[in-house]
């Protein structure tokens, strides 16, 4: 799909949707719990629709007979005796396969997990490695993976560099086990925020860890999940493009976000006033995410240094070189080095051809705030629907001309 978008000043209010990386996890718990539990807020975004039919697949039973449009009921199973009933469908959610294989990795029983070729290719080393030390199938293939469980309690070694979903996959899954068990860090640990994330929702839920110290989680076995209900609070990745937009003159007046988050992302809120002076330094290890809208920020305003960026190559697509090539289409320069990004903002000039989506969602959001001042057209725009659904329907209801082809 192609988007065309004129330019113009937002303005209005925006509702921050409901946090997609909250949703995954209230999902499985909720999942795991034996009994009926009642969740708000969950947003039919592709990769939550993905773990939603994953656990599906699992024995988990999904409904909103009765319920507000906003409500989902969850009828919970027994991972530790789930049959697989057919592939584990993750389709681009990297969320998904890594949550969904620790889930998976319960059961004695074999499971599948498929995605796209992207998906499959993006780092699963850490699983691999914990089963082939539990003497564990693992088979990894270009749109696959197969399983078989199941997990034994006991020390887990992995590092966090890679991708913190590793550890929250086995925070939510290791208390089900008997014996106590322990996840400990190999070098620096990035994107803590989310795995403060993981243990705020467990805990609602009724199951409990902790960090001993910066390198260790502790993790108390035979624990059950219990059922409940529980709101998903607002989300400040979808919300940072609205603020973004602010930052270059919108008048949209932001709402629906927790003023105490544990998200990560919500450090936009620090880092887009830095954008205002030349030559900013920003360490984004602990919200990689916002890597594509800070560039497109900086490009607009003034050159910035983003450090911790080794990650952006193993995302939807390889988000430093995707936004440097795009910024390059507004006269935008950027230097990309092993961990660190520069951008030369402060002046564009509109984009003569179209901009391209990479198959990554917020490429698409965040070139869109670009065209905002200069307007343009994005190709591949219905990524944006992987985690944000209706944000061109936003963005228009904010004033912006914006017309889908």
């Amino acid at each position: 799909m192609k988007v065309s978008i004129k330019k113009g000043i937002p303005a209005g209010k925006f509702v921050a949707p409901p946090s997609k990386s909250f949703s995954h996890r209230a999902l499985i718990c909720s999942a795991l719990a034996r009994g009926e539990s009642v969740l708000e807020g969950i947003y039919p975004s592709k990769d939550v629709v993905a773990t939603v039919d994953c656990l599906k697949v699992l024995g988990a039973s999904f409904d909103r007979d009765g319920l507000p449009p906003s409500f989902l009921r969850v009828v919970g199973f027994d991972p530790v005796c789930a049959r697989a009933s057919a592939p584990l469908p993750c389709g681009e959610s990297g969320s998904t396969l890594r949550f969904m294989t620790a889930v998976a990795l319960l059961s004695r029983e074999p499971a599948v997990l498929t995605g796209t070729k992207r998906l499959l290719a993006r780092p699963l080393s850490e699983y691999a490695a914990i089963c082939e030390k539990q003497k564990l199938p693992f088979v990894s293939k270009e749109e696959s993976l197969f399983v078989k469980g199941p997990l034994s309690s006991g020390d887990y070694e992995i590092s966090a560099q890679v991708s913190s979903q590793f550890a929250s996959g086995l925070m939510m899954t290791l208390p089900l086990l008997e014996g106590n068990s322990r996840i400990v860090f190999n070098g620096k640990v990035t994107s803590r925020s989310y795995m403060k994330m993981t243990l705020e929702v467990m805990a609602k839920f009724g199951v409990s860890a902790k960090f001993t110290d910066d390198s260790e989680i502790l993790i108390p076995g035979g624990q059950k999940y219990t059922p409940r209900r529980y709101a998903v609070e607002g989300d400040y990745s979808g919300a940072s493009f609205f603020a973004a937009m602010n930052a270059v003159g919108g008048k949209i007046d932001i709402s629906g976000l927790e003023p105490d988050s544990v998200q990560g992302d919500r450090i936009y809120e620090k880092y887009f006033p830095l954008l205002e002076k030349e030559g900013a330094e920003l360490d984004i290890s602990d919200c990689p995410d916002l890597a594509p809208i800070l560039m497109a920020l900086a490009a607009a305003k003034n050159r910035v240094k983003l450090l911790g960026t080794g990650r952006l190559a193993a995302k939807e697509s390889d988000r430093g070189a995707a936004m440097a090539e795009e910024l390059k289409k507004f006269g935008v320069r950027c230097d990309i080095a092993e961990d660190e990004i520069t951008v030369y903002g402060g002046r564009l000039i509109p984009p003569t051809v179209p901009l391209t989506a990479h198959g990554d969602h917020r490429i698409v959001m965040a070139c869109a705030v670009l065209l905002t001042l200069t307007g343009g057209e994005i190709e591949g725009a219905e990524n944006a629907s992987k985690s944000f659904p209706d944000f061109f329907e936003r963005l228009a209801a904010l004033g912006i001309e914006v017309t889908k082809e």
